[in-house]
């Protein structure tokens, strides 16, 4: 298993940065694609949705987790 990778991306006009394992950053990918927007997009929903106290980091991990979940006889 590799650690968490620390990603760059520009949300909302300013950049911010992610640490996720590659596993959770391919189904992010996934899930942008299955909902036809850009990932950045898609990131900027999820950071907007996450209460202030969860990191960034772990609101992508609990969406992909969700995600994953909500579509497993896909």
């Amino acid at each position: 298993m590799k650690p968490p990778r620390k990603r760059s991306i520009t949300i909302r006009g300013h950049r911010t940065s992610f640490s996720v394992e590659d596993a959770f950053y391919e189904k992010l990918e996934a899930a942008a694609e299955a909902k036809a927007i850009p990932l950045a997009r898609l990131i900027a929903q999820i950071d907007a949705a996450r209460p202030r106290e969860v990191n960034l980091s772990s609101a992508i991990r609990l969406f992909v987790l969700d995600w994953v979940q909500s579509h497993k006889s896909d």
